[in-house]
């Protein structure tokens, strides 16, 4: 599926560029997108798909092929194919039939070992993991010839059939290349290409003992595929000699070019999909999809929308150098994104009760609200109105302080398209001193919008009328990690730097009778407090929504200079 791109040329699509004007790879230009099916994707891995599709959906005759990196049986599952197929599919994209995966090719990548091992270039080595690991050298010092480096190529060929037949235990053999053990890039210290692993994989079942590894299996993959840009993060940058060796003494017809960019990494939250198991298995999030994480299943849960996903990563380009993006600037484009396509509702989520006593009892009036002021054709709708109201506990204080402009004793506010009303007296709990209750007087010639509102106040807030509110939960998200200055640097448990307040629960909240059908994934703008989704688990009778994003609040920005307020 093609789109418009908005992106500035970077070195990426001016690399493809150069490419086709000069006709490398015959001109053409197929790109990848290989997850491994080990775990559900994130936001990291939208910024590539972005990439890899965006390019290929840029250039006339442009491919993305969709391939599972499947050679691992032990952390794989179908699952996640079909999670990861259909995050894809929500981003906007497609492989139009362009879907592949490693496994499909491990007769293949065995005939290219059987090559490596006839041309000298790969040995059977039976050391133990702990001891290829110590002969394999440190960064400053160079490795060490493997005693069985010197086996003959008959008996390398008599070894790997034997393991591929299953005769050998794990851990007992692997297939190494032969490369160079003196060689400053540690990837180059004859990398292991196959290991034996008795475990049943998801496609192929029992019919293999013996993975590749993916320095091997990856390089082959595209070659064979075709894929003409392999486009990766900065990590396997280190990773690139070894790739081209692999292409190169496998003897494959076609060479594909390996570039690389720096990954995304976002403030305030976890980006490694191992740690993201990790709070999955141990229960320390509700899945996937909860909407804390940054998982594509749970920023959808969230209710964050594919096209302000698209749009940051459109924003952040693609760099050769690693950087860290604040998590705010993604938040931007959300609200960007949802400003534009949220209808407006009013919710109340801490509320504090209000009677108007001058107001008739028994009468209801219906105001006009606007449904979204970015968007004309969205219309009005009627909100009822009462003589008992509620509003937000925050919009009332007893004893204001400096520039607190909302409702306190004797103040006067507008109540969001209706009238003004002024504070007249409280009502407080005799034994813990709160206030659960507001009386106040409203002046009938204030209506919003008629003709004979005159008056002007300094503060408009919203409310719910209670005869006619809906009882709702609502989740609120915050930053899923403490602050830096928050965590003990010394504790080598990562888990512990998890914030604890990272999901908090409102209960006894309430909105306005519109949400009564609201489905589940609609989004919505409760004015004055932010985007709110209807959460998957939401019924009529027991309404559920999670925060998308706040709005930015002017006055939370002035209240952190103030001097605690008496409530």
């Amino acid at each position: 599926m093609a789109f418009e791109s908005t992106t500035a040329s970077n070195f990426i699509r001016d690399i493809v560029a150069a490419d086709r004007a000069s006709g490398k790879h015959g001109g053409r230009v197929v790109t990848r997108f290989p997850p491994e099916p080990n775990g559900y994707l994130h936001i990291g891995h939208a910024k590539s798909i972005v990439l890899n599709f965006g390019i290929a959906n840029e250039t006339p005759a442009g491919v993305c092929h969709l391939r599972f990196d499947d050679t691992n049986p032990t952390t794989e599952d179908p699952e996640y194919v079909r999670a990861i197929q259909e995050d894809i599919r929500w981003l906007g994209f497609d492989w139009d039939g362009k879907r592949f995966y490693a496994s499909d090719y491990f007769e293949q990548l065995y005939a290219f070992a059987i090559v490596l091992i006839q041309k000298g270039k790969a040995y059977v080595d039976s050391l133990s993991s702990d001891h290829i690991r110590e002969y394999r050298g440190t960064l400053t010092e160079p490795g060490r010839n493997s005693p069985f480096r010197t086996r003959s190529v008959e008996e390398n060929l008599d070894l790997f059939a034997r393991m591929r037949a299953g005769e050998c235990a794990d851990g007992t053999h692997v297939l190494r290349a032969a490369i160079d053990m003196g060689s400053p890039n540690i990837n180059l210290r004859d990398p292991i290409l196959y290991r034996i692993r008795h475990a049943t994989h998801y496609r192929t079942g029992s019919t293999w003992c013996i993975y590749p590894s993916y320095d091997f299996a990856h390089p082959l993959s595209d070659a064979m595929e075709g894929i003409t840009h392999s486009l990766c993060t900065l990590e396997f940058e280190d990773h690139r000699p070894l790739y081209d060796w692999v292409v190169a003494e496998s003897e494959v017809p076609h060479r594909p070019q390996q570039i690389e960019f720096a990954r995304l990494n976002l403030t305030s939250t976890i980006m490694s999909k191992r740690k993201l198991l990790e709070l999955v298995t141990k229960k320390l999030v509700t899945g996937w999809d909860d909407p804390r994480l940054p998982t594509l299943k749970g920023l959808r849960r969230r209710g964050v929308t594919p096209e302000a996903i698209r749009a940051f990563c459109d924003h952040i380009g693609v760099a050769k150098r690693d950087a860290i993006v604040e998590m705010q600037l993604l938040e931007h484009f959300i609200r960007e994104d949802l400003n534009k396509r949220s209808p407006r509702v009013m919710a109340v989520l801490r509320p504090l009760k209000v009677v108007i006593d001058n107001y008739p009892d028994g009468l209801v009036e219906e105001l006009d609200a606007v449904n979204n002021p970015e968007d004309a054709a969205a219309g009005t709708r009627k909100v009822p109105f009462s003589r008992t109201l509620y509003i937000e506990q925050d919009d009332f204080r007893e004893d204001p302080p400096k520039q607190f402009y909302r409702l306190a004793p004797g103040r006067e506010v507008r109540l969001r398209y209706g009238y003004i009303i002024q504070c007249v007296s409280v009502t407080k709990d005799p034994h813990t001193g709160v206030v659960t209750e507001l009386h106040c007087t409203y002046d009938p010639e204030t209506r919003s919008g008629s003709a004979h509102e005159q008056r002007k106040v300094k503060a408009t807030i919203h409310w719910v009328s209670a005869l006619h509110a809906l009882k709702a939960t609502v989740r609120l998200c915050h930053p899923l990690l403490l602050p830096d200055e928050a965590k003990d640097q010394t504790d080598r448990d990562w888990t512990h730097s998890l914030n604890p307040q990272s999901l908090e629960t409102l209960s006894g909240c309430v909105v306005e009778p519109s949400l009564a059908s609201a489905a589940p994934g609609s989004r919505f703008q409760f004015e004055r407090q932010g985007y709110f989704c209807v959460d998957l688990d939401s019924l009529p009778e027991s309404l559920l929504f999670n925060r998308t994003v706040s709005l930015k609040d002017a006055w939370a920005r002035v209240e952190k200079t103030q001097p605690t307020p008496r409530r």
